[in-house]
Parts: structure tokens; C-alpha cells; sequence
């Protein structure tokens, strides 16, 4: 008998997604090829950023429904997954963004998200370990999730909902056909009437060959090396986004506290392209990361930076990919900023797979 939806990847969006559909009487199988706990992928790590500083309809609205789920989890090991401790964003790239920081601020309190403008004076009173430069958008509603917390929670509900998780479970091909599709791991075929794909780095070598009408963007995999530094000055910490900084140093940086380890400080979507099943782990533009932080962040110490290493996986223009064809759902390409989103990206891949004739927004959709 088939299995009604198996979820390929059991990171993030395929734990978020799983989630879901137990939420909606399912019981899907959730395979992935690593142990529980892994490092190879983009899902680990006890923190990510919560940033509500987008513009775009659709991410805003993808963004309610995300703020939604994770409110609907509650306490989590003695805490929400949410610690809205704030946000802020700032640098001169906000000058020459797509939507203008004062119409993100006001699209913000458009929707109930509390949202405020600051000059540079005011939001370093405020936050004396930073300095800024002009205009600072802030929301007390941005922070961090807890990310490692969300996983374990997802997982542990999952399979309290009486559906299944497979660590150590690699699938080695995809084949649909006009009534459902199989998925071949080691010594086994499993039948399911849809496969909900959410493979990370992996998307594309999975998906080759699959079907001749799942067009996907060509996704960027690469090795991102952020660090957490030590605190030497006042807090308090907020979470951050830095557009356009000045100098030779790469384009954007983001952070947040982590508790226990520092403040995390990272250049976005700049690392080295690789592959994933042959990943050096191996810091990247260090000395670089070390240099802004000894300009911007009066109140870390730059030398005491103990690196990371992630994985992005993008799309040309940053966009997800969250769409069906045929019996597939593919959940792809969060390029760096898909990890807060989960629980609204769980439960539109939810909706596709149970539904043939729903759709994601159009941003998020492939090619027709």
C-alpha cells in the first residue's frame, strides 16, 4: 500500500513541513540521509535571525503566518522558540534599497508589528556596543529562534503524532509517474502519492532527471562562514542587519546573541560555491569579519571570533522555490533567510501536497 506523503529532508522545512501535515491528520514519513544532529547541512546551530524587515507583500504575509506557528508552539524547554529581543537595520544600502526603509516601517505597523525610525544618535543611546551611521529602522518584534530547540520540538512531535522520522536514511532517486511517485533508499522501494522534496544543498543532484516539467532555478550551494564574538561592553544586544557597508568589505551582515556563545556576526551570501558532499569547512574572509567588527561594534572584542560554517543554497534572485508539479512539492533555495519563515513555509508545502490545485504566491512559484 502506498504511503500517503513522504518528506525528503529532514532539516528545518522538512521538520516544519511534517509538522503541518500531522496538524492536518497526516502521518508522513520524514527521511534523511544524516544522523540527528548533523552539521552538514543549514539547519543547525542554537540561533537564527528573526528579521521582519521586509517590504514584500509576500514575505510579509509568508511572515504572519510563520510568526503564527511559532507562537503556536508555546514553551518550549522552559521558553518560546521566539526571543523578540528586537531588530535592527541600518547602513548606507538602505538609501538604494527596492522599498524604502520608511515605507518598510510603515508596512510593519500596517500589519500590528511595532516599528520606529531612529537616527544614529539615538539607536547607539540605545545599543552603546554598536555605532551606526543615519537612519536606523528598529522593531521590537524582530530577535532570534531558537533553532536547535525548534528542531528537537518538531521532531518529538512528529513522531508523538504517531508519523515517522528516518535519520541515517539516504534516498538515492525520485521517480514520479501519473499516479504517485517512488522513492528508492538502500534496498527498498517506498511507494507514496506524493513526495514532498525539501533536500537543502541537495535539491538539485536529487532531483535531476525527475520530471521533464519540474523547471528549477539554477541553486547556488556555498560554505558561509559567520563567527560569534565575545562581549567586552554594555549590552543590551539586539538582532541586526547591516545593508551596503561602507569600504572594500563584502556587501550585507547580519547577527544576533547567542546565548552562552557571543554575538554572532556574519557577511551574507558571500562565501565560496561547493559541493555539498565534499565541503571544506574551512572560515573564510575572517580577517575581513574581524576588521568590521573592530569598526562597528565598540563592544565586542574582534579577536575573540570563534567561526561557523553553513551552507546557503540560492536562487538568482534570493526567491524561494515552493511549488508542485505533478506528485512533487519542492521547498528550495531560502538562500540564507528561509529559516525563520518555517512554520509558514511547513504550511504552504502542507497545503501543495494535499492539495493539487493550491498555490504558493507567484514569487514563490516555478516556471509554468
Amino acid at each position: 500500500m502506498a504511503q500517503r506523503i513522504v518528506v525528503i529532508g529532514g532539516g528545518v522545512m522538512g521538520l516544519a513541513t511534517a509538522w503541518q501535515l500531522t496538524l492536518r491528520g497526516e502521518r508522513p514519513i520524514v527521511l534523511d540521509r544524516f544522523a540527528r544532529g548533523h552539521r552538514q547541512g543549514a539547519s543547525h546551530g542554537a540561533t537564527r535571525n528573526f528579521n521582519n524587515a521586509y517590504g514584500e507583500e509576500h514575505y510579509l504575509d509568508l511572515l504572519a503566518r510563520a510568526r503564527e506557528g511559532w507562537d503556536g508552539l508555546g514553551i518550549v524547554e522552559g521558553e518560546p522558540l521566539l526571543r523578540l529581543h528586537g531588530l535592527v537595520t541600518h547602513g548606507a544600502g538602505l538609501r538604494d534599497a527596492p522599498v524604502p526603509v520608511a515605507e518598510i516601517a510603515r508596512r510593519l505597523q500596517e500589519r500590528g508589528i511595532r516599528a520606529e525610525l531612529l537616527d544614529a544618535a539615538q539607536a547607539h543611546r540605545r545599543w552603546p556596543g554598536m555605532r551606526f551611521e543615519d537612519v536606523v529602522l528598529h522593531s521590537p518584534e524582530g530577535g532570534v529562534v531558537r533553532a536547535d530547540a525548534a528542531l528537537r520540538e518538531w521532531e518529538r512531535r512528529i513522531v508523538a503524532a504517531g508519523a515517522a522520522v528516518r535519520w541515517q536514511t539516504p534516498v538515492h532517486a525520485v521517480r514520479p509517474d501519473a499516479d504517485g511517485v517512488d522513492v528508492v533508499l538502500d534496498g527498498e522501494t517506498l511507494r507514496a502519492d506524493v513526495a514532498v522534496v525539501t533536500a537543502g544543498a541537495w535539491t538539485d543532484r536529487l532531483l535531476a532527471g525527475a520530471d521533464p516539467d519540474l523547471r528549477l532555478p539554477p541553486l547556488r550551494v556555498t560554505e558561509e562562514s559567520p563567527a560569534h564574538f565575545a562581549a567586552v561592553g554594555p549590552g543590551p544586544w539586539p538582532s541586526f542587519n547591516h545593508i551596503g557597508v561602507p569600504g572594500e568589505r563584502p556587501g550585507g551582515v547580519y547577527g544576533m546573541p547567542t546565548p552562552g556563545e557571543g554575538v554572532k556576526v556574519g557577511f551574507h551570501a558571500v562565501g565560496d560555491e561547493v559541493d555539498p558532499d565534499a565541503r571544506p569547512h574551512r572560515p573564510t574572509l575572517q580577517r575581513e569579519l574581524r576588521e568590521y567588527v573592530r569598526e562597528w561594534f565598540p563592544g565586542l572584542d574582534a579577536d575573540s571570533a570563534a567561526p561557523i560554517s553553513c551552507t546557503y543554497t540560492s536562487t538568482p534572485d534570493a526567491a524561494f522555490v515552493l511549488d508542485r508539479v505533478g506528485p512533487l512539492v519542492v521547498g528550495a533555495g531560502f538562500s540564507g533567510h528561509g529559516f525563520k519563515f518555517a512554520p509558514g513555509v511547513g504550511a504552504t508545502l502542507a497545503a501543495l501536497a494535499l492539495d493539487p490545485s493550491a498555490r504558493a504566491a507567484a514569487p514563490f512559484r516555478l516556471p509554468s
